[in-house]
């Protein structure tokens, strides 16, 4: 007999340690509304983690789950509660979370069609299923991603192998003030200048102007440069506001200019009727990046890329070894190594597929249309509070707001409201972040996550005015 696998439990182990990660799993789900939702920052024992020895013989796995739990998760920020506003948070669901661990069990391979064909379907059907939510013709294609970042950046990679055949000579692309940094880091990673994106002001509604983008365009052309690219934002993360797409898919018919559009948090919204109507011309877009992880409520490290022509993702990434000769097919079969830049590629499409399957669109619908409501609750609390100034109304579930002094004092009004963040982090009750909006220091609360209440509404406006007067009292 040959010796046990080093690296292997027995049967009995699996399912002591497999349980025991299930057990803190739902008692963290159980429970998650009753924690802080920010971590114990400890720094003296988060710097001793950088000053662990690598580990010559194992521990046993109760021990370093318990290591987990200390030095990972206490200081953790839970994005996944329902008092986290923060940025765009991220609320996953049970699904998703088992259908992650599915995937990592089986180790399943999701490139090459010969390796894990049930997966290449699985991820087909679910790109096809995106298809038809944001109306695009059957000709259209895509592909699971890490995140918006890469689903931007490869989006804009294939606008440029279509409209310039790699050569970049002179072109130009456009995007508003509001564009999320991945746009401009993309063009950057792509080998674009910095003066290749034209930043356009946005309008008094933080939207793409299309006066100025239009004048822009034609100034381009006049100087001899070469305009391919219209980048529109579905639900910035500033305010959530939307690029009129219907008016850009007009331009860009117009200009014969490619039109992308970044719908990273926003773009699901189309699976309620308000979402759908706010949306209005999504359907034309040449390529549509979007996060699962968002408002489709999925763990995190699930983007998409759809495009309008599946066949344009192959023209961008198709490069071939000669030990990949035998993988190819003669039907209508996907390799996804073809589809984008990853060869290694984990089956993503699996915890969207499963959580389409598990609760249907009719309950997902009704989760997004809560993010609206409780945005719209949101803005109402804090006018009734009146200690609040609201910059820009509830829309695609983020409201942003300032804090008012009773004199109307502009720096003190800044100041309130920019340490206001550092006195949530503090408190730990719920947590808000802040950004700038027209030299305006600003709170923005964004309100996605399903599991909000209206008591955990206001109750965080009740907490920030107490926390706003406190800071207006020491200044």
């Amino acid at each position: 007999m040959g010796e046990r696998d080093a690296l292997a439990f027995s049967r009995d182990e699996m399912r002591r340690f497999g349980y025991e990660v299930i057990d803190r799993l739902i008692d963290y789900y159980d429970e998650r509304a009753n924690r802080p939702v920010v971590g114990e920052l400890d720094h003296e024992a988060l710097e001793a983690i950088l000053h662990e020895p690598l580990p010559k013989e194992g521990l046993p796995w109760r021990e370093v789950l318990e290591q987990f739990e200390r030095q990972v998760v206490a200081p953790t920020n839970h994005v996944d509660h329902p008092r986290f506003f923060a940025y765009i948070p991220l609320a996953n669901n049970f699904a998703g979370v088992m259908a992650d661990a599915l995937a990592a069990g089986y180790n399943i391979f999701n490139a090459v069609w010969l390796q894990g064909a049930g997966a290449a379907q699985v991820e087909r059907l679910t790109v096809d299923w995106l298809r038809q939510i944001f109306g695009l013709p059957e000709s259209a294609g895509g592909s699971f991603l890490s995140g918006g970042s890469v689903a931007n950046l490869t989006g804009l990679a294939v606008a440029r192998q279509v409209r310039l055949a790699g050569e970049m000579t002179g072109a130009i692309a456009y995007c508003s003030d509001q564009s999320h940094f991945a746009i401009s880091r993309g063009m950057r990673l792509l080998g674009f200048a910095p003066g290749q994106l034209r930043v356009i002001p946005s309008d008094e509604r933080f939207r793409l102007s299309l006066a100025d983008l239009r004048a822009a365009i034609r100034s381009d052309r006049a100087a001899g440069r070469r305009p391919f690219c219209v980048i529109a934002t579905a639900g910035t993360t500033n305010t959530g506001a939307i690029d009129p797409l219907a008016e850009l898919a007009d331009l860009c018919l117009e200009e014969k200019l490619w039109l992308h559009v970044d719908g990273a948090y926003g773009a699901p919204a189309m699976l309620c009727e308000r979402g759908k109507q706010a949306l209005r011309g999504l359907e034309r877009v040449d390529s549509l990046a979007l996060d699962a992880h968002k408002w489709l409520f999925q763990p995190i490290e699930c983007g998409v890329l759809l495009v309008r022509e599946r066949r344009w993702l192959a023209e961008t990434f198709k490069e071939q070894g000669e030990y990949l000769k035998d993988i190819e097919q003669t039907g209508e079969e996907i390799n996804f190594m073809y589809q984008g830049l990853q060869l290694t590629r984990q089956f993503r499409a699996l915890k969207l597929w499963m959580t389409f399957k598990v609760f249907g669109l009719d309950a997902i619908s009704q989760a997004i249309q809560a993010g609206f409501e409780n945005a719209e609750l949101a803005e109402a609390l804090l006018r009734d509070a009146g200690c609040w100034e609201i910059v820009t109304s509830a829309q695609m579930a983020i409201v942003t707001f300032r804090y008012r002094p009773a004199d109307g004092d502009e720096a003190l009004a800044n100041q309130v409201t920019h340490d206001l963040v550092g006195a949530l982090l503090e408190d730990g009750y719920a947590f808000a972040s802040g950004t700038q909006l027209r030299e305006k220091t600003v709170l923005r609360m964004c309100c996605n996550n399903p599991r909000t209440t209206p008591e955990d509404l206001k109750e965080t406006i009740a907490v920030m005015g107490q926390l706003a007067a406190k800071l207006e009292d020491i200044y």
